[in-house]
C-alpha cells in the first residue's frame, strides 16, 4: 500500500508541476503532531549507546499518555530497576544503586541520557510541533530514495532546546526522517534520523532511530523499538513518583 501512494505522489507531481509545493508549514507540523501523539503507548525497546570503541546496550520498557506524561524502565544490566519519570516538564529519575528519586533539572536536563546522545530535554519535548515551530517549506529533494519536503524551522519561544531544525518530511508518512538541530549560534549540534515505517494502528510509526551528537567524534545512539502498542490501558498509580521507588 506504501509503495502504491509513493508511486501515485510522484505521477501527480510529475502531472502537475508544483503541487506538492502547496503543503503549508502548518499542514505538514499538524500531520507530525498527529503521527507523534497518542492516548496512550506501551513499548519495549534497545537503546545502543556508541562512545568511540566503547559500546552500551540498555533494554528498557515505557509507558506514555498524551503528551505530557511518560515512564521508562530500564529492565537488563547493571542499570536494572532505573526508572524515570516525566510529567510535563518536570522529570524524576529513581535510582536504585543509592535507593533514592532525584529530580533532574536546571543544567542537567541537557545532559545525556544514560551517556547516551539524546538528552533528557529531548525525552521531554513530546509537546506539540505546531505550538512550538513556525517556517517555511524550503523545497522538495530525495532522501535515501523517498521524496521528501526541506522544512527549515524556528522556535517561537527561548525555552526550546533547539533554535532552529532543518527537517526532511516523507511526502507519504509524514514521518520526519532527517533533522539537523542547531543552536542559536547556527552550530550543528546533533542529527536525528528516523528509518523502519511501519503502520501501527492506523499510525505511520518509526520503528528505528539513529541520533548523532555532532560536538562529540564517534558519539552515536541507535533507538530500536521491538514492540509498540496503542490500545494498552495504563494503570493509573504508574504516572506518579511514587511509582518509582516500587519494585
Amino acid at each position: 500500500m506504501r509503495s502504491l501512494l509513493r508511486s501515485l505522489v510522484l505521477v501527480l507531481t510529475l502531472v502537475l508541476p508544483g503541487l506538492a509545493h502547496a503543503v503549508t508549514v502548518d499542514e505538514l507540523l499538524g500531520m507530525l503532531d498527529k503521527n507523534l501523539t497518542y492516548d496512550t503507548r506501551e513499548s519495549t525497546m534497545v537503546m545502543t549507546v556508541t562512545k568511540g570503541d566503547r559500546v552500551k546496550t540498555y533494554k528498557m520498557h515505557s509507558y506514555g499518555r498524551g503528551s505530557t506524561e511518560g515512564v521508562v524502565e530500564y529492565m537488563e544490566g547493571r542499570d536494572k530497576g532505573t526508572k524515570m519519570y516525566r510529567k510535563d516538564q518536570e522529570l524524576w529519575m529513581y535510582l536504585p544503586s543509592v535507593e533514592r528519586v532525584q529530580k533532574i533539572s536546571g543544567h542537567m536536563l541537557r545532559q545525556g541520557m544514560m551517556g547516551s546522545d539524546m538528552s533528557y530535554e529531548d525525552m521531554m519535548e513530546a509537546s506539540s510541533w505546531k505550538a512550538r515551530y513556525s517556517g517555511v517549506v524550503e523545497g522538495e529533494e530525495s532522501f535515501n530514495g523517498v521524496k521528501v519536503w526541506r522544512v527549515k524551522l524556528t522556535a517561537k519561544s527561548a525555552d526550546v532546546s533547539y533554535p532552529t531544525r532543518v527537517v526532511l518530511v516523507d511526502q507519504v508518512t509524514y514521518i520526519p526522517l532527517r533533522q539537523e538541530l542547531y543552536a542559536t549560534s547556527g552550530m550543528l549540534l546533533k542529527t536525528w534520523e528516523m528509518s523502519d515505517v511501519r503502520v501501527i494502528e492506523g499510525k505511520n510509526v518509526a520503528m528505528k532511530m539513529v541520533v548523532e551528537d555532532k560536538l562529540q567524534a564517534g558519539s552515536r545512539t541507535e533507538l530500536k523499538f521491538e514492540a509498540m502498542d496503542f490500545s494498552v490501558a495504563v494503570p493509573e498509580e504508574i504516572f506518579s513518583v511514587r511509582w518509582l521507588e516500587r519494585n
